[in-house]
């Protein structure tokens, strides 16, 4: 198949391209300058220099695929994006792979699909453009990652110690967050964009729900782990990013395991923390 991914650089689309390559298919990705192009073509996908709200360059990229990936969601891009894509593969058995994300479930301790959304101001802008790809008659697949780890980014890097300044927990470190590794991530991508569902959608996670606090004695490798208020943590990290973060959220995977036959390999997150994996 020959995909049109976007996003192709940065965290999670530079996963979604390797797995496309692994599994044989042709890519082409819409980068934003010629460093970028060069990543992807030392990945082994085809770049072309441009700007995804480039809505004439975005048409031709589409026309010229068999199926797309956007993994460059955001406030600015997805509303003429989606209805770009939406126009353009309007007719057509072409598959649509959309990213949405875990927090637009707000707190709860059993997510799934058909979990009733509450997403904090942080993620709020997704829920407009996620209506507009469910309710098209384009076969669209949303996939909803949980927290990001791997290759040495991601929001848990953020509890990597070096065993002098401490570690701060977001809030007291009770709350759970549901994870997926960013290798597994790409694969899963991989297999929403084959299957080409029509109103699909996927929750991204392993079933591994561990604790804030189980995450920063993993990563400190020595420092002192240190817990603050909600109020600090508003403070120091900005209220709707801190308000995300400070969510209790778990979930098992299970759709994807049983619908999409998605098999997870990496190692957890504690893991991942407590070897140094995170910081590579």
């Amino acid at each position: 198949m020959h995909v049109f991914l976007t996003g192709a650089s940065g965290y999670i689309g530079s996963s979604v391209l390797r797995s496309l390559v692994a599994h044989g298919h042709e890519v082409t990705a819409l980068v934003r300058s010629d460093e970028k192009a060069q990543h992807v073509r030392d990945s082994g996908g085809r770049a072309v220099v441009g700007d995804v709200t480039d809505t004439d360059v975005v048409e031709r990229l589409l026309h010229e695929s068999d199926g797309v990936v956007h993994t460059a969601s955001a406030p600015d891009v997805d509303p003429d994006f989606v209805a770009t894509v939406l126009r353009a593969y309007e007719g057509t058995s072409k598959p649509f792979v959309h990213t949405g994300g875990i927090f637009t479930f707000g707190d709860s301790t059993d997510i799934s699909e058909r979990s009733p959304i509450d997403p904090p101001e942080l993620t709020s802008w997704r829920t407009a453009n996620e209506a507009v790809v469910r309710s098209s008659e384009v076969r669209t697949t949303i996939v909803a990652p949980g927290i990001v780890y791997g290759r040495g980014a991601g929001i848990p890097a953020m509890f990597v110690g070096d065993g002098s300044q401490p570690v701060t927990l977001v809030g007291d470190g009770s709350q759970r967050w549901t994870t997926v590794h960013v290798d597994d991530l790409g694969d899963l991508y991989v297999l929403a964009l084959e299957r080409g569902e029509q109103d699909g959608y996927i929750v991204a996670a392993t079933g591994d729900n561990p604790t804030v606090r189980e995450l920063a004695e993993a990563g400190a490798h020595g420092s002192p782990v240190v817990a603050e208020s909600v109020e600090a943590s508003r403070e120091r990290l900005g209220a709707a990013f801190a308000d995300a973060l400070l969510l209790h959220q778990e979930a098992s995977g299970a759709h994807a395991r049983s619908a999409f036959g998605w098999k997870p390999t990496q190692s957890s997150l504690v893991q991942d923390l407590a070897t140094g994996s995170s910081v590579r």
